[in-house]
């Protein structure tokens, strides 16, 4: 089992030079990743100043040389799903292929959401998923979607990973289409129930997710040892935004012990 860190990029501390150097601490303190939550404005304290993921990410990436870094989650509807393409691509270049991308649909009350349904931001996560990895080929890519056209266009750049970048789904995995989604594409980091009331993931919710099936699963809180029995690949600790010295305390103490 892996151990990661996740966090906002917002606060104080939380810029692209503070992140650099918590990287940096994440490293050395025997964690293997950093991941950022994807924000324009910070989700319940619109008062943090938030910071660019991907801008962020860059720093990280520059300032490590092991762990693994990327999104949990990016908020795929949001963002023109060609710009991801390339945005991952170039990180995976620059990090020497440690770079996951985290998705889900999003929040349908996100401001720069448009008010679009969960439906419909559904539909725009299964659509741009397609196209980024038709684009991740480096070969020629026309598509006619409900949400996305590409006429012949053609992404040269590659990344280093084969025969991709990982990707990882959140979401709901009580919603069978969220299950569909972390099976169609390899990888969770979905949570249980809504955001509203939030339930425990337990070891047996891992093993019915993966149920014989090679996905690389994440997950937090709980018992790392059990879940490791459970056959998750990956523990992550989440801390919230606050004082510096309080995340660098709780980097420090280093991953949980098996």
């Amino acid at each position: 089992m892996k151990f990661s860190v996740t966090v906002g990029a917002a606060g104080l501390g939380r810029d692209p030079r503070g992140l650099a150097e918590l990287a940096r601490v994440v490293e050395g303190s025997g964690w293997d990743g950093l991941f950022l939550e994807d924000y324009l404005v910070y989700q319940g304290d619109a008062s943090l100043p938030t910071y660019d993921p991907w801008v962020c990410l860059a720093a990280i990436a520059t300032a490590t040389e092991r762990i693994r870094i990327g999104t949990t989650v990016t908020p795929l509807p949001r963002r023109h799903p060609w710009k991801v393409a390339a945005e991952v691509v170039a990180l995976d270049q620059l990090s020497d292929g440690r770079m996951i991308l985290g998705v889900g649909s999003g929040d349908p009350g996100d401001p720069f959401m448009e008010r679009r349904s969960a439906r419909v931001l559904a539909e725009m996560l299964d659509e741009g998923l397609e196209v980024i990895e038709r684009l991740w080929s480096g070969e020629a890519v026309s598509f006619s979607g409900k949400y996305y056209t590409l006429d012949n266009v053609r992404l040269a750049a590659r990344a280093v990973q084969r025969p991709r970048v990982p990707i990882w789904v959140g979401g709901n995995m009580l919603v069978p289409a969220v299950r569909r989604r972390v099976w169609r594409w390899g990888g969770s980091c979905a949570y249980k129930g809504n955001t509203g009331a939030p339930q425990e993931v337990t070891p047996d919710d891992v093993r019915r997710l993966r149920a014989g099936r090679e996905i690389e699963v994440k997950v937090s809180g709980g018992d790392p040892a059990a879940f490791a029995a459970a056959g998750a690949a990956w523990w992550g600790r989440w801390i919230a935004p606050g004082p510096v010295a309080d995340t660098l305390g709780i980097v420090r103490q280093g991953p949980p012990a098996l």
